[in-house]
């Protein structure tokens, strides 16, 4: 599924009169998660998931081409787990 398909989606489900109201609503939404996210907190909605940010330590891995040993850089990720309910409706 696309970002505009999202937007026609979520459009229909909330009544949103016009699309370029869903997607400033949509992008708010983004936005405040991302800013969540960067500031190293977790959001977590009760039935739907938890969003945190999370560090993956530096490690040692392989080029598969050449063969030869490289460092990795630590970095922070995103992660989702998905709740009971949600887990449960996909199943």
């Amino acid at each position: 599924m696309t970002k505009k398909e999202f937007v026609e989606l979520f459009q229909e489900k909330a009544a949103i009169e016009t699309k370029k109201e869903t997607e400033k609503l949509l992008t708010a939404f983004l936005d405040s998660l991302e800013e969540v996210l960067v500031n190293g907190d977790e959001i977590s909605f009760l039935g739907f998931g938890k969003f945190e940010a999370s560090e993956k330590p530096a490690r040692t891995g392989r080029n598969p081409r050449t063969g030869e040993t490289m460092e990795i850089a630590a970095k922070k990720v995103a992660k989702f787990k998905p709740g009971k309910a949600l887990t449960e409706k996909l199943n």
